[in-house]
């Protein structure tokens, strides 16, 4: 049996997927500081209750944060931070090596009209 050469690559696309938007991109770079709650994220980030609450909800559903209850508030932490602070880490180094090459990419650079 033969393999397509995209057989497997459908997690890694999930995975990255799950990096695509700067809000949850900030909320895990914040939850690196340590656990948090929704409230402490929206002070913090400047974002709205039900966009942090969102995009937590996205970060869990791919297994990237925990949440456990604390009397009646939750609590966010990161999973598997190490491998996050590694990412990153390389992420930086990609980016430097491409300079603005990526922001002027025209299917997803920073000047493309998103639609919906």
């Amino acid at each position: 049996m033969t393999h397509a050469p995209t057989d497997g690559l459908a997690a890694a696309a999930c995975l990255f997927h799950g990096f695509s938007d700067p809000s949850r991109i900030a909320i895990l770079r914040h939850l690196a500081l340590g656990e948090h709650r929704v409230v402490d994220l929206t002070a913090h980030l400047g974002l709205a209750q039900s966009t942090v609450s969102k995009h937590l909800a996205c970060l869990r559903d791919c297994g990237l944060v925990s949440a456990r209850p604390v009397g009646r508030a939750t609590v966010y932490s990161l999973n598997h931070a190490g491998a996050l602070m590694n990412l990153w880490s390389a992420a930086e180094e990609l980016l430097e090596l491409t300079g603005d090459a990526v922001t002027l990419c025209p299917n997803h650079g920073t000047d493309v009209e998103v639609a919906g």
